[in-house]
């Protein structure tokens, strides 16, 4: 079982290059006992793609989207603006 939950959705727009990109993160426990790390991502607006990794344990669920997630971070995606709708 998870001891919290684990959930990131970021953004990253660029007017000048039509850039409106999303990226999100889940991690959610399994019906058999396992880690699920769920991660979406593509186009603003669009339903984009999704890949899913299964783990034994909620520690290596929880390295790995803290390593996208600051990678993610490097490339200059942000968390969604509050005006933004």
């Amino acid at each position: 079982m998870l001891s919290q939950p684990y959930r990131a959705y970021i953004e990253r727009e660029d007017a000048t290059k039509n850039m409106a990109r999303f990226y999100a993160l889940t991690i959610e426990p399994t019906l058999f006992g396992d880690v699920c790390l769920t991660r979406c991502w593509g186009r603003i607006g669009t339903r984009g793609q999704k890949m899913t990794h299964s783990f034994k344990g909620e520690k290596e669920a929880v390295a790995l989207f803290l390593d996208l997630l600051q990678a993610k971070h490097k490339r200059g995606y942000r968390p969604r603006q509050s005006s933004r709708r």
